[in-house]
């Protein structure tokens, strides 16, 4: 394997990796509508251009991704200049020009450029929002800008579970493979595009199944210096006090964030760079009071509780982080273009445990680290074909305890966390938690591809990707209980037998794809294909039934390697044109995504159940190296159409069949003993529409507003829930039920009113009908049989934003205010008593009176936030 990927190193120092270029296309015709051959057509500020055919049509294929003024010019022609036109990521940019016949000189023509309200060019659902988008909404990173998409509800695409989005930045996945998840956190102070895929999608990504977002970082300019600060703090404001303890005074700084970024040329010839530096803090809006300290020694036998601590409030939501990007960029070889980005972050934050709430030093804290970096290189052959060449290293670290060090004296000084059921309903109030958790990824990818427009129609793109990570998880020693001379004691333990510790984990996983994209005025036709091999690189029982070689008289084997997983997925979208401004569109495609390593790798040591009885049942679900990919198959159909110059709409229907699902299953040994294991076992179907209607107003108030209608549907929500079932006695056998996310209509609408270099305004109004949850029906045995059959509460949540402008000679100046859920909504998708469907009152209160106080079944109260930027 390892020489497998020094062939695959090499192949790819020759061949190119998609980065954030788009496509700009169009024909220039003269007052008489015939092509004026030779036309040039620049895009300002860069070297990137190109020269119209003898039909007048032009292709600008490695353009770059952002906001740019185009320039149009002939002999014998008056210029003309478009600006503000924008050019998306992967994606075609129409744009013809007029040029007039220049009988004496004459002044350039200068137009606007218009972003169109929808894209008829697309073949599927894609959603775009550029930096001037950003800058005016309620939002503040990249999770709050996919959410608010269509098809998008709360993380998941389309119905899909969790952990089935491709995340990207500048075209190169920055995955986890421990779970699936982004390893980095973007705010939109470094974004100049978001591209959110939630329907069917090319096959140039891989490894996701639901959807891709695609974060377009931004540049520096190697003409001019650009320094840009940004300031605000904020603080809750909710309207009762009850909910939230320690919340009814205000602290205008709970919440802040300083913003510095600097870009401009660095003095060498054609190369910029691009540094940007943010802190942000946040105390939360759950707060306890610490009434003990972890090193109390109260005496439980009398019940004598005598609170030492200082009874201040204490935040136990608290989060802090320091990030930055740094981005260079080379230009000055010819035909050449090399960068070098690196985005990182350092954070440290508490998770709310209600149990802790007297005793809020005894919790563990979350440490969280991460980089992602790397080169890119692009290199034009010609006018019509480039290449690049994308190397990026991955690395994440996540540290979950309470002191870094197992030996550490203070755990022994603590002790473990204990409370009395007579003194605050269980509160705990002396000791500290003795949970431990570390995960590390190292993660190496290389991606190529070939670009080349061949023709007017064609624009072909092949490439090859591979990534080899290195994943390691586990609990870094573990602490047990016992009691030595009749004294409670602390051991700990770095690794036993039946406790493994940090283990090192290295899949691999390589792919390549052709993808061709066909572009006629009548016609749009993208179709490819995508190669996909995983090998998890890891080890199962050589015989299932006898896992650890300990049954008497059975077969025995020895453990075997897993096979490497290899598949084939075809993608193909139709769009056809209808009049001007309008589309019929279809799209298929096969999508694969391996699981999160984390499932593949838990509990994989099968030489535990050496010690599982003869006809017991071991609920505890081992991890399984040898899965397969899950896989689903997608339709979409939709029509977009443009009325007049100011309404668009974008409908689209879609089904989703989900087979081989992470689940499951029992497997019966020669003792007749069961154990559960994960395999590709679960299913679901998934249908719905989305409907996207935009309308703009004098060209500076815009509204719009996407609904989506979804029925996600399944055998289980969790990988583990059947093991969950059958361990609580319910029936684990397969039946098709609502997923816990299948929230059936949620509604987005925006109100935005802009005028540039004076004001900006706007509003954001969201809305759920509410998930399922499982009712309980009665009492005792049985009483949650339906499982998912209620919904909870429906919510809405409303957002806004103003700012005002100031210019004073070179200095831009700007005050903004903010406010988040200004409704104060205290409710949005969380927890429900199962007895009434509701967060605030229960049938059985007796038995629900901890969860009846804990505040944290409420969601996050009115936030307000004031702050100013500048620019030089």
């Amino acid at each position: 394997m390892s020489r497998l990927l020094c062939y695959l190193f090499l192949a790819l120092l020759f061949s190119a990796t998609v980065v954030s270029q788009g496509k700009l296309t169009g024909r220039v015709l003269d007052s008489k509508g015939e092509p004026v051959i030779g036309a040039n057509v620049i895009l300002i500020g860069t070297t990137v251009g190109a020269a119209a055919n003898e039909d007048g049509y032009y292709v600008v294929l490695n353009a770059p991704v952002g906001a740019f003024d185009v320039r149009f010019s002939s002999i014998g022609y008056a210029a003309e200049t478009v600006k503000g036109v924008r050019i998306n990521s992967g994606l075609t940019t129409t744009l013809n020009s007029t040029l007039k016949e220049e009988i004496i000189q004459s002044e350039e023509i200068v137009v606007m450029a218009e972003k169109p309200l929808v894209d008829t060019r697309q073949t599927s659902s894609v959603a775009i929002m550029g930096k001037e988008e950003m800058k005016i909404m309620p939002v503040q990173n990249l999770t709050d800008i996919v959410n608010l998409q269509a098809g998008v509800v709360d993380g998941h695409f389309r119905g899909g579970r969790a952990g089935e989005v491709q995340y990207q930045v500048d075209g190169v996945s920055v995955n986890n493979p421990y779970d699936n998840s982004s390893t980095v956190q973007l705010d939109k102070s470094v974004l100049e595009e978001v591209q959110v895929i939630s329907g069917t999608f090319d096959a140039e990504y891989g490894q996701a199944m639901s959807g891709v977002v695609n974060a377009v970082l931004r540049s520096g300019s190697d003409e001019r210096y650009d320094v840009y600060a940004e300031v605000y703090s904020g603080g809750f404001l909710p309207s009762g006090k009850t909910d939230f303890p320690h919340l009814g005074t205000v602290r205008p700084t709970a919440l802040q964030n300083y913003t510095l970024t600097l870009s401009g040329p660095v003095g060498l010839d054609q190369t910029s760079f691009l540094l940007s530096l943010r802190r942000f803090t946040s105390d939360g809006y759950l707060y306890g009071e610490r009434r003990f300290v972890p090193t109390d020694s109260s005496d439980f036998l009398l019940r004598d509780f005598r609170p030492p601590g200082d009874g201040s409030a204490v935040p136990m939501d608290r989060s802090s982080e320091w990030s930055w990007q740094f981005k260079l960029t080379n230009k000055s070889i010819a035909n050449l273009q090399a960068n070098y980005q690196a985005i990182g972050s350092i954070g440290n934050s508490q998770r709310y445990d209600f149990g802790f709430r007297f005793n809020p030093d005894g919790r563990t804290t979350q440490h969280r680290a991460s980089l992602v970096h790397g080169f890119d290189f692009t290199y034009s052959l010609s006018t019509t074909t480039f290449v690049n060449v994308n190397i990026r290293h991955n690395f994440f670290e996540y540290a979950d305890w309470a002191f870094s060090s197992i030996f550490d004296p203070a755990y022994q000084r603590a002790g473990p966390p204990r409370g009395d059921a007579n003194y605050e309903l269980g509160a705990i109030i002396q000791g500290v938690s003795l949970g431990r958790f570390k995960q590390k990824t190292n993660a190496l990818l290389v991606k190529g591809t070939v670009t080349s427009q061949i023709g007017e129609h064609h624009m072909l793109k092949a490439g090859v990707e591979g990534q080899s990570s290195i994943v390691g998880f586990g609990a870094p020693g573990t602490i047990f209980e016992a009691v030595q001379n009749g004294q409670e004691v602390l051991i700990p333990v770095i690794d036993d037998s039946l406790h493994q510790g940090l283990r090192n984990h290295y899949p691999v996983a390589l792919a390549a794809y052709v993808q061709d994209r066909i572009e006629f005025p009548y016609l749009l036709i993208r179709a490819g294909f995508r190669i996909e091999y995983v090998d998890a690189n890891g080890r199962i029982p050589g015989n299932l039934q006898n896992p650890s070689n300990s049954i008497q008289g059975a077969p025995t084997a020895k453990r075997k390697a897993t096979n490497p997983k290899i598949v084939i997925a075809p993608r193909l979208g139709v769009s056809y044109p209808m009049g001007e401004g309008g589309a019929v569109y279809f799209s298929y495609g096969h999508f694969y995504q391996m699981p999160g390593m984390s499932l593949l790798y838990s509990n994989s040591d099968y030489s535990v159940l050496r010690n599982l009885q003869a006809g017991g049942v071991s609920y505890d679900v081992r991890g399984n190296p040898d899965l397969k990919p899950e896989f689903t198959v997608q339709y979409e159909f939709g029509v977009k159409s443009v009325f007049g110059e100011n309404v668009g709409m974008d409908l689209s229907i879609f089904y989703k069949d989900v087979r081989d699902l992470l689940g499951v299953e029992f497997v019966s040994t020669y003792a007749a003993a069961d154990y559960a294991r994960f395999t590709n076992i679960d299913f679901g179907s998934i249908y719905g529409a989305t409907l996207s209607y935009t309308q703009k107003f004098l060209n500076i108030l815009y509204w719009s507003v996407n609904y989506t209608y979804q029925r996600a549907l399944g055998n289980s929500s969790d990988p583990h829930e059947t093991a969950n079932r059958a361990a609580a006695g319910a029936d684990p056998r397969p039946r098709q039920v609502p997923f816990g996310w299948d929230q059936v209509h949620t509604i987005n609408s925006t109100l935005s009113l802009s005028q540039e270099n004076d004001y900006s305004a706007s509003l954001v109004l969201r809305y759920g009908n509410g998930s399922p949850y499982t009712p309980a029906i009665g009492s005792g045995f049985g009483a949650d049989l339906e499982e998912n059959s209620a919904r909870k509460p429906s919510w809405a949540v409303v957002d806004a934003r103003f700012e005002k402008y100031f210019t004073i000679d070179d200095l831009n100046l700007s005050l903004f205010l903010r406010g988040f859920n200004l409704l104060d909504t205290r409710y949005e998708n969380g927890f429900v008593f199962q007895t009434t469907g509701s967060p605030d009152y229960s049938l059985t209160p007796g038995g629900d009176a901890p969860q009846l106080i804990n505040p944290s079944r409420f969601s996050s109260p009115r936030r307000v936030e004031l702050g100013m930027s500048v620019r030089f």
